[in-house]
């Protein structure tokens, strides 16, 4: 008894013929977006966002731009 592997295409004797007049054979080439789904390639597990430097690092600019327009704001009111 002999054993063959099994082959995953549907036609192994070369598929249907190109017809004239036609680029490409019908099973030439893949279905259309085949391969664009979420859950192709390979798994990454989702991160957690911002990393704390950058974040504060936002945070300290912010604070002082905030603080620059607040002595701005009180010296042309005094001023």
């Amino acid at each position: 008894m002999t054993t063959t592997p099994s082959n995953p295409d549907p036609a192994p004797w070369g598929g249907p013929k190109k017809p004239p007049g036609v680029g490409v054979a019908p099973g030439e080439t893949p279905p259309a977006e085949s391969g664009t789904g979420t859950a192709t390639g390979p798994y990454r597990p989702l991160s957690r966002g911002w990393t704390k430097g950058p974040l504060i690092a936002l945070w300290v600019v912010v604070v002082l731009c905030a603080l620059f327009f607040l002595v701005y704001a009180i010296v042309l009111a005094t001023g």
